[in-house]
């Protein structure tokens, strides 16, 4: 740029920094070809807005490839300044998934921890949402374009039970799916870490999924209490 502008190197810097450019990074980004995008977007997008009346909306995807990686050496101790450290080196211990469909009203989840990710599992987590909803209400899954959600016996399953019916996100879209924040979230805290066996891992998870509950459920008592004192006020 200092060839084509004219100007010194210092000068193009000091532009840079003036405008907040920073040509030395890469945000990489993704645009769906989906031919059905705007429809599917604002199906989504309306059952975020505008609930259906008597029902519950529920967004639904997998965390596959959760890798039980045990480091082999302790991150050196942290301090005033100091980024946490782990090992390059590791060993694989296995994977599990995680089956997650969150109430994004009221953050809570329902959830489930499986060897593998077939459509086997996925029609056993949709068994479990049936029998941990209420009957009365219809159930509005909001998932992904992935195989397992469209195998004939979920689609055959899905036919016996009509309250669950399935709004797919766009190709390449799953920012519209909210669950996928609280995967992110998980990743944080938990994935990164160090551990010696699948099982660790697994109740690494279910410590975070009940401590997050709990944290929900301070958070509605707090509400109550709230109203009761502004009530009597």
């Amino acid at each position: 740029m200092t060839h084509a502008a004219g100007i010194s190197t210092a000068s193009v810097q000091r532009l840079w920094a003036a405008n907040n450019i920073k040509p030395h990074l890469t945000r990489t980004f993704k645009l769906s070809n989906d031919a059905h995008f705007e429809e599917k977007f604002w199906d989504v997008i309306g059952l975020y807005l505008n609930p259906p009346e008597k029902a519950l909306v529920l967004c639904c995807d997998e965390k596959s490839q959760c890798q039980a990686l045990e480091r082999t050496q302790p991150g050196l101790p942290l301090g005033i300044g100091h980024i946490k450290t782990a090992t390059h080196d590791y060993i694989r211990h296995g994977t599990l998934t995680l089956f997650a469909a969150l109430n994004h009203l009221e953050g809570k989840l329902i959830t489930t921890i499986a060897e593998q990710l077939r459509h086997q599992e996925w029609l056993a987590f949709l068994k479990k949402m049936n029998q941990e909803t209420p009957k009365e209400l219809a159930i509005h899954l909001i998932v992904d374009n992935y195989a397992t959600h469209k195998h004939p016996e979920v689609k055959a399953w899905l036919v016996k039970y009509p309250r669950f019916p399935m709004h797919f996100t766009p190709t390449s879209s799953s920012w519209l799916n909210l669950v996928e924040r609280f995967f992110r979230d998980l990743t944080d805290r938990i994935m990164n870490g160090s551990f010696a066996s699948v099982k660790e891992l697994a109740d690494m998870i279910i410590d975070y999924l009940a401590a997050r509950k709990e944290i929900l459920r301070k958070i509605q008592r707090a509400r109550e209490i709230l109203a009761e004192q502004q009530a009597a006020a």
